[in-house]
């Protein structure tokens, strides 16, 4: 046994690399840098010659990586390139749940970071392609239905629940066919947009069609969903100089919700001796009450590929949310210091964590423990797995909720049909989803036949359902006005950052804020993320505030800003302006300190309840 390894010499010093050679071709020759050989393989597997090897294309190595996301890690861009270009898949991610995208900004190279999200986001536009079409087949022979999803974001933080969207998704599907409806679309010019839109899918046998229909402006904009050329997609797709250089000069940060050591729980009602499974009654089904505990929600943040000053000015600001995280537990930023070699890499039985493989990570976690809730019927008429998560899947293709939404609902549930959910998004906010108005059995829905048969109540959708009024204008889909349907999140952290953030904060908070979030790239060709640039998300203060934007002073500030205006009329709106955001701001202050006081105190009898 080899004290300085802890591992038996004959496996690490003579084994190794035959088993690399054989169960690892591609990563091993991505190690050495062998691009000629890495071709030939690539080649002789796309030519059917080794129809084996084409198996290893994605074939996870002993420490949880594909060869891309190795040679990504290694900074190896020619080898990043010929696995790219034949096929591999970008949209990964490694055991420590890092993208390939963020595998690239790691290294620092901007090239890398273009060649990585081009492919990325047209393999996206592929997926999505290719999932619409399986998702309405599989749809296709389950019975039909309508049914609503209400959705409502509720928040344990003080002034920030009145911030939060709601909505209620109306579905219907039929055959292959599905329609949802919706009334919130997301931010436009800094406001909520509201408005009333229908997203209707038409399968056939081979390709779908999406149309979105707008019926306040009665337009009606048609896609065919089907596959682009690959020269066309990436050109589409390729972002712009500035959108790169951003996400290199910001942390990498990762938002997890991890659901290993997850369980469920019936609720318990009464008190003392009394206490008995829960249960409520809800759209009319009795439900089993269920809470899951030990879900954790981590957050990790990298910044190995800043400069500095980049560094500096982070480490100087502070994060505005964090003083509400008391239940967190942070580790103290780890810089990795030992070089992991080819050996022990291949090498199963040598531990490498917190070493590096190219360069040194520096990384912070930061770990809070959050609960969610689930009401189970058994009785639900709609099956969960036929026919509820075929539209969940649908939707998560655009929607980062509906997202969540599946990941939640793919764990290991109790038995019985999800008739509410309360899901956590992020730290301090939750999603709660009620289904109701099942076969249209509450209120009447247009284009809906109630039926009832032996006792069973089902309904039939009728064709008008998916066809736009006549006098709707057809447009092509590249004419449609962009609202991001998944930028809620994003939006509702802005929100909660612009009410906790304290009046005092320099400017230069706002970019750092940005930085710790999800990094979204800001070109208007990525069509899966939400630019945020300062200004929009400025009008969008305003707007939640309803009031006038104001750079934010501090209190120290604000008496010399107001003693040096001039005595023109402008000056004297301005002073008059900056007294009022000083005495909010006390004023807010002391609420925040009572509302604390008061959930302190909730918290403590909670406790005590026997």
């Amino acid at each position: 046994m080899s004290s300085s390894e802890g591992r038996p010499e004959l496996v690490s010093g003579q084994r190794w690399e035959a088993r690399a050679r054989v169960d690892f071709p591609l990563h091993y020759l991505i190690w050495l840098r062998e691009h000629k050989l890495l071709e030939e393989k690539l080649d002789a597997t796309g030519s059917g010659q080794q129809p084996a090897v084409k198996n290893q294309l994605d074939k996870l190595d002993p420490r949880g990586r594909t060869p891309l996301m190795l040679a990504i890690t290694l900074g190896d861009i020619e080898s990043t390139r010929l696995l790219i270009t034949r096929g591999a898949n970008v949209n990964v991610k490694n055991d420590e749940g890092w993208t390939a995208l963020q595998e690239a900004i790691a290294t620092g190279d901007p090239e890398m970071v273009k060649l990585v999200m081009e492919h990325r986001d047209y393999q996206r536009h592929s997926d999505r392609a290719t999932d619409v079409s399986k998702l309405l087949k599989l749809l296709e022979e389950s019975p039909d239905f309508y049914v609503e999803m209400k959705w409502e974001f509720i928040s344990w933080v003080p002034l920030v629940s009145r911030m939060c969207p709601s909505d209620t998704y109306k579905i219907f599907k039929q055959g292959s066919n599905v329609r949802i409806d919706t009334t919130l679309l997301g931010f436009d010019q800094g406001n909520w947009e509201r408005g009333n839109l229908s997203y209707i899918f038409l399968g056939q046998s081979k390709s779908a069609t999406f149309l979105e229909v707008d019926h306040e402006a009665h337009r009606v904009y048609v896609e065919e969903i089907q596959m682009i050329p690959l020269d066309q997609g990436i050109e589409v797709m390729r972002p712009s100089d500035d959108t790169i250089a951003s996400r290199l000069s910001a942390p990498i940060v990762s938002f997890d919700i991890d659901t290993k050591k997850i369980s469920f729980e019936r609720n318990k009602s009464g008190i003392w001796g009394w206490r008995q499974d829960k249960s409520e009654i809800i759209s009319d089904y009795n439900c089993k009450v269920f809470n899951a505990s030990n879900v954790e929600f981590v957050t990790k943040s990298r910044t190995e590929h800043m400069n500095e000053t980049e560094k500096a000015k982070l480490n100087n600001t502070k994060n505005p949310i964090q003083s509400i995280l008391g239940s967190s537990e942070e580790t103290c930023p780890v810089k990795s210091e030992l070089e992991v070699t080819m050996a022990e890499y291949f090498d199963e039985l040598v531990d490498i964590k917190g070493r590096y493989i190219r360069k040194p990570i520096e990384q912070t976690t930061k770990v809070t423990k959050i609960k969610a809730n689930l009401w189970l019927s058994e009785d639900y008429p709609l099956s969960l797995k036929e026919q509820i998560m075929p539209i969940v899947d649908l939707m998560a293709i655009t929607s980062s909720h509906f997202a969540k939404l599946k990941d939640f609902i793919e764990m290991q549930l109790p038995s019985g049909f999800p008739v509410k959910i309360e899901i956590p998004l992020y730290h301090i906010s939750n999603a709660q989803i009620t289904f109701g108005n099942l076969f249209g059995t509450d209120k009447a829905i247009e284009g809906v036949q109630t039926l009832e048969n032996n006792g069973k109540i089902f309904c039939v959708v009728e064709d008008s359902v998916f066809f736009p009024p006549r006098s709707y204008v057809v447009l092509g889909a590249e004419q449609r006005r962009q609202i991001g349907m998944d930028n809620d999140e994003e939006l509702l952290q802005f929100a909660v950052r612009q009410s906790l953030l304290e009046t005092g904060a320099e400017e230069d908070q706002v970019d750092i804020w940005e930085a710790l979030q999800v990094q979204r790239p800001n070109t208007p060709n990525d069509l899966y993320f939400d630019p945020a640039d300062e200004e929009l998300q400025r009008a969008i203060h305003a707007s939640l505030t309803e009031c006038t934007f104001v750079p934010a002073v501090s209190q120290s500030e604000a008496p010399d800003l107001v003693e040096n205006a001039a005595a023109d009329d402008a000056d004297a709106d301005l002073k008059a302006v900056l007294r009022l955001s000083i005495e909010e701001k006390r004023q807010a202050e002391l609420q925040a300190r009572m509302e604390e006081e008061m959930l302190e105190k909730i918290l403590q009898l909670s406790l005590t309840e026997k």
